[in-house]
């Protein structure tokens, strides 16, 4: 299905800004239908005349009304005059008479959506969409306190729609995990901050903080005053949430509880007229954070200490090579260490973050930094160039890659350019949505027809590639002169093992 910013490029000519403005209102979709108990579309005007759906959002507090989604469709005949009303005189239409929708009485308002500019001051001279309101009228029965509530508040909130104050540009995108939702618990407050009405969720989530008694006829601002009293930090933003003046999310914890707040300011004509407060017991989402948050620092504490641990293993090696009185010995000794020291640079790039993906661009760079020592020791100098991106793998894929390409470029140097004083190495990468293509090239010898080392080098990187990334692997003589390894690995192939 395509995205909200898709149809509209698609069907209406509407600016970057507009197209922003209306995913910030779309954003509160879901809090604007559970309030309004009503199903609720949002239409952009296209170039024919007609509105296009581009949202739409089903009630969590009621039974939807329409079991199909709208999004794409053009509007349907029975509703364009109300909504092109709306849309041209820019003022909330309601119909006059029930509107009938697949033999169910339902109820249409339609509210033109008008938008401000950046900093916050003009409004748009036209309205940039028009949001309607379905709701069913066969489910029709006395509603309670809390339903007048909520429909009062949807009320507040769609002339606010369109005055082109809702939604509000300077309230902060906060994450949408734990953020509390109309069924969580809802506050009304008026001008003073006092308490006008308490859903029995939001009393509820107080009450486990402490509170004792009824919110409605206090000051939201004086309830949690006492109930943070003692409490050394507080956040710097709750004054300015309890009281309902900014539209901000804060938490407030007490005996073991969090319950989060966030605010919605009420306005009419521009100026403030109470504010909505959101209520939600976070407790067991703050715990699971928390978990999460210890978790990655472990992860992270543990890789570290595997590069400190690997580093110190290819320390001893680097000694224990220098002491030696055989060639052969030093020397594998030596290879030793660059493999141990390459594994080491991929749990290095992995303590830096909490991802256990990296960069495998960067830890390729530190790589090559370890040919360097190699050609120094054969008294070669080389030019390693790199071309493309590997882009970023994740740890398990990064370790036996780093270690392969290792010992091919290793190889390159200590055969391919054996008995030269200079020479190059080029790797050249490139990514496709399915394969990772990697090719080692030097300007050396060459392999003789046919031929392919059979080393212990040549045996881990077969290893590595074909038996840990399921890739494949080809060796081949250049024209002229040097040689070429081919490595292609199927980036499909670990998500098949996950």
């Amino acid at each position: 299905m395509s995205t909200l910013s898709d149809l509209v490029h698609e069907h209406a000519a509407s600016s970057e800004a507009d197209i922003e403005w209306l995913h910030l209102l779309i954003a509160d979709g879901q809090l604007i239908a559970d309030l309004a108990f009503a199903d609720i579309v949002l239409w952009v005007p296209t170039a024919e005349g007609s509105f296009v759906a581009v949202a739409h959002q089903r009630p969590s507090s009621s039974a939807t009304l329409f079991y199909r989604d709208f999004v794409g469709q053009e509007i349907r005949a029975e509703w364009r005059d109300q909504v092109s009303e709306a849309y041209s005189t820019r003022s909330i239409v309601d119909s006059s008479t029930p509107d009938w929708y697949e033999e169910t009485p339902t109820r249409l308002r339609a509210i033109p959506v008008l938008s401000r500019d950046p900093g916050g001051k003009g409004v748009s001279e036209h309205p940039i969409a028009v949001m309607t309101r379905h709701t069913n009228l066969s489910e029709a029965r006395m509603p309670g306190r809390q339903e007048l509530t909520f429909n009062e508040c949807a009320n507040d909130i769609f002339a606010m729609i369109a005055a082109g104050d809702f939604p509000d540009m300077t309230a902060p995108s906060g994450p949408r995990r734990g953020a509390p939702r109309a069924s969580d618990g809802l506050l009304r407050l008026d001008l003073d901050g006092t308490v006008t009405f308490a859903s029995p969720n939001g009393l509820s989530a107080f009450n486990r903080m402490g509170f004792v008694g009824e919110l409605e006829g206090e000051s939201l601002a004086h309830v949690t005053t006492r109930l943070l009293s003692g409490k050394l930090q507080v956040d710097e933003s709750l004054p300015l949430v309890v009281t309902g003046r900014a539209p901000w999310r804060t938490d407030i914890e007490s005996r073991g509880v969090t319950v989060t707040l966030r605010t919605i300011p009420l306005r009419q004509h521009g100026q403030r007229i109470g504010a909505i407060v959101l209520v939600r017991d976070v407790t067991e989402v703050r715990h699971q954070e928390r978990e999460l948050i210890t978790k990655d620092a472990t992860i992270r504490e543990i890789h570290h200490r595997v590069k400190n641990n690997l580093q110190t293993v290819a320390s001893l090696l680097r000694i224990q090579a220098r002491r030696t009185h055989s060639d052969v010995a030093r020397e594998s000794l030596t290879q030793a260490m660059r493999r141990v020291a390459a594994i080491a640079v991929v749990h290095d790039t992995l303590s830096e973050g909490l991802s256990q993906n990296v960069d495998f661009d960067e830890v390729f760079a530190r790589v090559l930094m370890l040919i360097a020592e190699v050609a120094s020791s054969h008294s070669t100098t080389v030019r390693p160039t790199s071309t493309g991106s590997f882009g970023t793998l994740p740890s398990e894929y990064a370790t036996p890659l780093a270690l392969a390409l290792t010992e091919l470029v290793t190889n390159a140097v200590e055969h391919g350019l054996a008995g030269r004083p200079d020479g190059e190495v080029e790797i050249v990468a490139s990514r496709s949505d399915d394969t990772l293509s990697v090719k080692v090239r030097d300007n050396g010898v060459g392999l003789g027809e046919g031929k392919v080392g059979s080393g212990l080098g040549t045996q881990i990187v077969r290893t590595l590639i074909q038996g840990e990334l399921g890739g494949v692997i080809d060796w081949h003589t250049l024209q002229g002169e040097g040689t070429e390894v081919t490595i292609e690995v199927p980036l499909l192939y670990l998500k098949r093992r996950a």
